[in-house]
């Protein structure tokens, strides 16, 4: 399936919020360097993302101003965000800083790209000292966070999209074959069903499934393994991510009851998404329920993130996010408990927030599926 593009209209209204936000919070502006914060913003993408500063300066006092390289102004303008907002072009030979230093308050407080480099935010304050400087998630965290019925519709193709390959994995062989082999046949799946990018596909069998981030390797896989697959990508534009754990041949009791208390933690943090409620509930929900089947110390991690153009952003559900849940945010549930040196279980859906609870953008079942 695919989705229309977005429409000039949407790049302005994010900026207008992002403005607004930028003004509650006390700040004179952003500075938006490529990308993801310069994709939402404007669309723009820079084939290739180099020494050259590109700048996007979103002032809550003036209009929007994007400084580019002379040499890439041609692939800018026809960006859909790029219609309301004035290029200011410069040289290669010319002192990008000293042009954007005349385009900023020079006593300024900036919200700065977390993707900005070190090199152009150095020289931004060498030209104006008395500017202060902030990491964007630092003091706008919730900036992406909430997204709009297009964006989550993205993300429900591209968690659709997983599924389908999820589909496809189950039915190949895993005994005999190694963690490498299952993961390209994986990765090769996520692309035929339409995604652009695969960012990671984790296959961690038998004891490497303790290890939340396994990289795969060369381990071959056997009869009795537990093996978690995680998995995602960019599919149009917006990212997928989810896990499921599947069993090579018969479980057993120790394995079942494990699975089922990930399945049933899940479930309840799942439960008891609805607005209003602090991104922090969600984590101990999960957790409580782990907890109090003896295993907390085997859950070693938070129980969810945020997700739209990037795999990792706010919101993150974890012990002293006090954010409140808001319709239309979208972030991962996916609560583990992994045994050293033995197995480990990992179950992940991607959740939007709705008016009235959540709604599941992964739709593969929850049950342990046997593979062979």
């Amino acid at each position: 399936m695919t989705t229309s593009p977005f429409h000039p209209k949407d790049y302005v209204r994010r900026m207008e919020r992002a403005v607004a936000q930028a003004g509650d919070a006390g700040l004179t502006g952003l500075l938006v360097s490529p990308g993801p914060d310069l994709a939402y913003f404007t669309g723009y993408q820079p084939t290739a993302i180099t020494e050259r500063i590109t700048l996007l300066i979103l002032d809550v006092d003036r209009d929007p101003v994007m400084l580019v390289p002379k040499l890439e102004r041609p692939d800018v303008e026809p960006a859909p965000g790029a219609t309301g907002v004035s290029l200011v072009d410069w040289a290669d030979g010319d002192d990008p800083y000293a042009v954007v230093a005349r385009l900023l308050d020079p006593a300024g407080r900036y919200a700065v790209s977390d993707s900005a480099w070190a090199m152009h935010l150095l020289g931004l304050q060498e030209r104006l000292p008395d500017c202060r400087y902030s990491a964007m998630t630092g003091v706008l965290p919730m900036l992406r966070a909430v997204k709009d019925p297009d964006e989550v519709h993205r993300l429900a193709v591209a968690g659709a999209a997983a599924d389908a390959a999820y589909e496809q994995i189950v039915g190949v062989r895993f005994a005999g074959r190694t963690e490498r082999e299952i993961g390209a046949d994986l990765a090769g799946f996520l692309r035929e069903q339409g995604h652009s990018q695969v960012d990671f596909t984790i296959v961690g069998s038998g004891p490497n499934g303790a290890k939340p981030h396994h990289e795969m390797g060369q381990r071959t896989v056997r009869d009795g393994d537990m093996v978690i697959l995680d998995f995602g990508g960019l599919c149009e534009g917006y990212g997928s991510d989810t896990t499921r754990t599947v069993h090579v041949g018969p479980a057993t009791d120790e394995e079942i009851e494990v699975f089922d208390l990930v399945r049933r933690a899940q479930q309840a943090a799942f439960e008891a998404v609805r607005p209003g409620v602090a991104c922090q509930e969600i984590d101990r929900v999960a957790r409580r329920v782990i907890d109090d089947a003896g295993y907390g110390r085997y859950f070693i991690h938070r129980t969810g993130h945020g997700i739209g153009l990037t795999t990792h952003e706010p919101p993150y559900l974890v012990e002293g996010e006090w954010r409140p849940l808001v319709p239309g945010m979208c972030f991962s549930i996916e609560p583990g408990v992994y045994l050293p040196g033995r197995f480990g279980v990992r179950i992940e859906d991607i959740v939007t927030v709705t008016e009235d609870g959540g709604r599941r953008l992964n739709n593969t079942r929850h049950e342990m599926h046997i593979v062979s």
